[in-house]
């Protein structure tokens, strides 16, 4: 079994971001897509949203992911809940895959980093690259880390190392500065964000003291030591957005 961070701190979460999958559901809800429509999830991590989502509403989904951990997890968790019918999985960089890709009437994109491919971190330019990947009418749901204000530069290099950000405002400009339709626009509340950490935190700190000799447990440990510092200076400044987006008709 391949271990990493992600893999360890993720396992308990149903989302492995700060945002309820009851809010991913109702999202997707908003939809009315059928039974059988073509969804992707890019950045899948444990495929945790793509199996509720096809339980729910029967939709068909490819489930991308880089991280070989996370996806040897993701394969555990489609043959347990009995839905490979419906999740396949893919171990795959989202550019790379979308680029052989007919359009999806869904795609899922919740904290995936350069999702239309390497370079592209820009808010409009990410979303129009997704948007292009959809068929007229097609839904995008997007969720990522919002800034509250203008953070402190150390922070925003930080958080910033892989992708771009946006405020709440700024998200929903960036969607239709990519041609798409605003939906729906809400942002995780603190109860949300107390589970998300504790959850992470209590995960890292359970399973380094049940390996203190697997190899892995000294850079999970100090991993998960530096995400708890840096969300407990940077919360005051982070929020987490799920935006409904819709490409137009025509």
């Amino acid at each position: 079994m391949s271990v990493n961070f992600q893999r360890v701190a993720y396992a308990t979460l149903p989302v492995c971001n700060a945002l309820g999958m009851a809010d991913v559901e109702a999202a997707v809800s908003r939809t009315g897509l059928a039974p059988g429509a073509r969804a992707l999830d890019l950045g899948c991590a444990h495929a945790g949203v793509a199996i509720q989502l096809a339980r729910r509403f029967a939709l068909d989904f490819d489930a991308v992911d880089a991280d070989g951990a996370m996806i040897e997890l993701a394969r555990e968790r489609i043959d347990q809940a009995g839905v490979g019918d419906h999740v396949t999985l893919h171990h795959a960089w989202s550019g790379a895959f979308l680029a052989d890709q007919s359009p999806y009437q869904l795609i899922v994109a919740i904290g995936v980093i350069e999702p239309v491919g390497a370079g592209v971190r820009e808010p409009a330019a990410m979303m129009a690259g997704l948007s292009r990947r959809l068929t007229p009418g097609g839904w995008l749901l997007w969720g990522d880390l919002v800034w509250k204000g203008e953070p402190p530069a150390p922070l925003r290099q930080v958080i910033e190392a892989n992708n771009l950000y946006a405020d709440h405002t700024g998200w929903q400009a960036a969607a239709r500065d990519a041609g798409l339709e605003v939906v729906s626009a809400g942002l995780s509340d603190d109860a949300t964000w107390a589970r998300y950490l504790a959850a992470m935190d209590a995960a890292v700190r359970d399973w380094t003291a049940a390996n203190p000799d697997r190899p892995e447990t000294p850079a999970i440990a100090a991993r998960g030591d530096q995400v708890r510092s840096l969300f407990a200076f940077g919360r005051d400044y982070l929020d987490f957005g799920l935006y409904l987006l819709r490409r137009p008709e025509s």
